[in-house]
């Protein structure tokens, strides 16, 4: 056992060898900035490292590199969204409002919020777009369903297992209603 896990390790060193240069490279033309880069291509090997088998029979590397870190990118520019929205409601509200949230909780909502961001992110497609039309958009089950072509009650299955995806990534927002 000892042996594969060896190979193993080593298939993903000479990988991580042969293809970290030029991801970052891409990357970098990509987003404009050397920084973002290395997290994205950080980002993702270790995704790939997380999917074990992953080495195994890939023919086209760069296109499986190029095509994780798009994902990657896709779910940092919608984390991005969350946030943006979230400040901009948060600049309604003092706007609107006579009291203004302190900084601090200015930051514990934001921390929560990236928090749910990454608990979505190891959640299937459908639950997690079903979570983000409900809770985010604001959008009624009927309508979510139509959205993802599936049934009211499949939506609800979906927001269920959202929920508790949710519950288990971050069970410090747990604690936080306790």
């Amino acid at each position: 056992m000892a042996g594969a896990e060896s190979v193993s390790q080593q298939q993903l060193s000479s990988f991580y060898r042969s293809h970290h240069g030029w991801l970052h490279g891409w990357l970098r033309k990509k987003l404009g900035c050397g920084h973002h880069a290395a997290d994205v291509a950080h980002d993702t090997f270790l995704r790939i490292i997380a999917s074990r088998d992953v080495l195994l029979g890939m023919r086209e590397p760069r296109a499986f590199l190029t095509t994780t870190a798009k994902r990657l990118l896709v779910d940092r520019v919608r984390r991005q969204a969350i946030e943006q929205a979230y400040l901009a409601e948060l600049m309604l509200l003092a706007d609107s409002s006579h009291g203004y949230p302190s900084p601090e909780e200015t930051l514990l909502a934001v921390q929560a919020l990236q928090q749910i961001a990454a608990a979505l992110e190891g959640l299937a497609e459908k639950p997690r777009e079903a979570f983000l039309r409900h809770y985010l958009d604001g959008q009624p089950h009927a309508e979510v369903a139509g959205a993802l072509g599936v049934s009211t009650k499949m939506v609800q299955k979906y927001l269920v297992k959202a929920l508790l995806h949710c519950r288990h990534a971050c069970p410090a927002l747990d604690e936080a209603q306790a």
